[in-house]
C-alpha cells in the first residue's frame, strides 16, 4: 500500500499542507498510520478524498457540509454508495432543467442575428448538455 508523507500529499493533490493540517484537525482526512519517526502517512484513499472535497468546494459546500456527507459516504455500501450518487446527479439535472425553462421564453425572443451570435460563442460540450437537456425535457432542438 503507497503512503505519502503530508508534504508528498500536498504535491499530489496540489492541496497545501496547511489545509491538510486543518482539514486533518477538523476529521475530514486522517493519517493512515505513523512512521517510525512519527510523521503522519497517508494512503492514496486520502487523496482521492483530498480530490472530493476539492469537488464539493468548488460546488459551493461548506466544511461542515462536506464532513457530513463523507461522513455518511464511510457508512454505506458500494451500491449505496452508487444509488446515492446517481440521486445527487438526479437532483442536479432537476434544478438544470429548472434553469433552462427560465431561459427559454428569453431564448425564443432572440432574433435569429441575436441567437445566432448567443449558439457561435457556447463551447461544443455546452451546446450539447443544453440540446440533451432540451431532449430529455421533450422540447424540440435549440440549434
Amino acid at each position: 500500500m503507497q503512503l505519502y508523507r503530508i508534504g508528498e500529499l500536498s504535491r499530489l493533490s496540489r492541496v497545501s499542507a496547511r489545509t491538510i493540517d486543518y482539514y486533518t484537525s477538523m476529521g475530514l482526512i486522517e493519517p493512515a498510520k505513523r512512521s517510525d519517526k512519527n510523521y503522519r502517512l497517508y494512503s492514496h484513499e486520502t487523496l482521492q478524498r483530498l480530490e472530493r472535497i476539492e469537488d464539493m468546494k468548488k460546488d459551493k459546500y461548506t466544511l461542515d457540509e462536506i464532513k457530513a456527507s463523507l461522513d455518511s459516504w464511510s457508512k454505506v455500501t458500494p451500491e449505496e454508495q452508487i444509488s446515492l450518487k446517481l440521486t445527487e446527479i438526479q437532483q442536479h439535472l432537476t434544478k438544470l432543467e429548472r434553469e433552462v425553462k427560465e431561459l427559454e421564453p428569453v431564448i425564443k425572443q432572440l432574433k435569429p442575428r441575436q441567437a445566432h451570435r448567443f449558439y457561435t460563442t457556447l463551447t461544443p460540450q455546452t451546446a450539447a448538455c443544453i440540446e440533451a437537456l432540451m431532449l430529455l425535457m421533450n422540447k424540440s432542438s435549440l440549434m
